[in-house]
């Protein structure tokens, strides 16, 4: 009996119950899958989650893919593109909605939840800060299989997804910043590098995950002086090796950091939370302290954000100012650089949708891979996120005791 087997079975012994046969782990060639991917209809999400080469190789491996006219075209991958790749063009959102795995890059609208059918499996992010309680009864009315990809675990215990769009956010919030110290952005008029003879940009970062790292390498990079605040030490020193130099790296310490900020030219907020919100790091005092002019890029706004002054704009409407501080508070800064994010999101959920035809679909994949099922936060109509249930007052179900009793 595998670890798996005898886990759900020490459960199933503790509350009495009797399980039922478990899904046959086996190869399943000629099923195949049915994927569906709509067109993105949240407003400046121009990613999409198949590009035309990994359509052909689901297609070449047995699967169906049905995909919305024109869902590409932001990203420069056009209708032609995957039709010659094998996959179906649909000229509506109903019939994308009839396949039996939606993968969206945004979480679905309302409107686009009351398109889907019941039992089907919703694979999309979930943006803790804007989701609503209609939100997830929609989603439970309609028996959904929900799964976050943010909170999808690797076999080293990484979130790939998270880590792929957080190299991509690493580097482009470095631009970002650089951008609104500049006059053209109403900024202090800073050259984030400086020059001979005049000192460079102070940039704080929170967070040395993979965000940081990469924001900490394309800040020093353009000559920027980076400190790098995080509670876990090995993670600090993994930065250090990681860029090839030594920089200040500190736990974060409230003193050490009021300290810092209050000379840094940019605050880049870059903690994730493995589990719901992110834990705010920088209080609404401490910004006060900070210089008038300097930047604050919190990437952690998906969760929550780590800054208490932080909430979320948009690429329309990136900033707002508080304290004469500049907030740039965007949730999918990935998304300005659509066709790169694309590929990248692509490259990790090809593996995992081919994986998951060979084990008899969603099921068999949730109960083999403890990482896949991280991120289910919905089975079959079922709330299993227990951050979520408090959040709305809702009752949310243990997903093993679910598989336990072959719900």
């Amino acid at each position: 009996m595998s670890s798996q087997k005898k886990q759900f079975s020490g459960i199933v012994s503790k509350l009495g119950l009797q399980p039922m046969e478990a899904p046959a782990m086996v190869a399943n060639k000629s099923g195949g899958l049915y994927i569906g991917i709509p067109k993105e209809r949240t407003f400046q999400e121009h990613r999409i989650g198949l590009t035309p080469e990994s359509v052909k190789t689901l297609v070449a491996n047995g699967h169906r893919i049905v995909i919305e006219t024109n869902a590409g075209f932001d990203s420069h991958f056009y209708d032609t593109d995957y039709s010659e790749a094998g996959a179906e063009i649909a000229d509506s959102a109903e019939e994308v909605y009839k396949a039996d795995i939606i993968i969206k890059i945004a979480p679905p609208q309302l409107d686009e939840i009351a398109l889907m059918q019941h039992d089907q499996t919703l694979i999309s992010p979930i943006h803790l800060p804007t989701i609503k309680k209609e939100y997830v009864t929609k989603l439970a009315d309609k028996k959904i299989t929900a799964l976050a990809f943010e909170y999808v675990k690797d076999q080293e215990g990484f979130y790939p997804f998270v880590r792929s769009m957080s190299e991509i956010a690493g580097v482009s919030v470095v631009l970002i910043a650089a951008e609104y110290l500049s006059n053209t952005s109403e900024g202090k008029g800073i050259l984030l590098g400086g020059i001979s003879g005049v000192p460079p940009a102070k940039v704080v970062i929170l967070g040395a995950g993979a965000v940081g790292t990469y924001a900490a390498r394309a800040a020093i990079g353009l000559g920027a002086i980076v400190s790098v605040f995080d509670n876990n030490v090995y993670k600090l020193q993994r930065l250090q090796e990681k860029i090839g130099a030594r920089i200040f790296t500190s736990t974060i310490s409230p003193d050490n950091l009021d300290r810092e900020l209050q000379t840094a030219d940019v605050a880049i907020g870059a903690i994730h939370s493995k589990n719901g919100r992110t834990p705010l790091i920088v209080t609404d005092e401490m910004v006060t302290r900070m210089k008038a002019g300097s930047v604050i890029i919190d990437i952690s706004i998906d969760q929550g954000g780590c800054f208490e002054t932080s909430h979320i704009t948009s690429h329309a409407d990136p900033t707002f100012k508080k304290y004469d501080v500049t907030h740039y508070c965007v949730p999918n800064i990935p998304s300005r650089v659509s066709r790169t994010a694309s590929y990248a999101f692509s490259n990790i959920i090809t593996p995992i949708l081919l994986h998951c035809g060979e084990v008899q679909g969603v099921k068999g994949l949730i109960y083999e891979d403890a990482g896949f099922r991280n991120g289910i936060y919905m089975y079959k109509g079922n709330l299993t996120n227990e951050h979520i249930a408090k959040i709305f007052s809702m009752r949310s179900t243990n997903l093993e005791l679910l598989f336990a009793t072959n719900f």
